[in-house]
């Protein structure tokens, strides 16, 4: 089994302070513009994945995942 290797994301100079919900909710965004752009399997979206999965909070990810099915997400898509 391969090895898996956890890092977080690198910091960001837009998000200088401790407090990283925008910085969660922005990665989380760029990730469904990648894929949205250059489709589900698309290799360069795959590091906003690892970046929004390491600093959103699971039940975030999870409502906002449901919003985007219902069509009523609020961010920029």
């Amino acid at each position: 089994m391969a090895e898996i290797e956890l890092k977080t994301a690198p910091a960001d100079y837009r998000f200088p302070t401790t407090n990283q919900s925008r910085h969660c909710f922005t990665r989380y965004v760029e990730f469904h513009r990648c894929v949205a752009a250059k489709g589900d399997d698309a290799s360069e979206c795959q590091k906003f994945a690892k970046f929004y999965r390491s600093l959103c909070p699971g039940e975030w990810v999870d409502r906002w995942n449901e919003q985007r099915e219902n069509g009523i997400f609020p961010g920029p898509l």
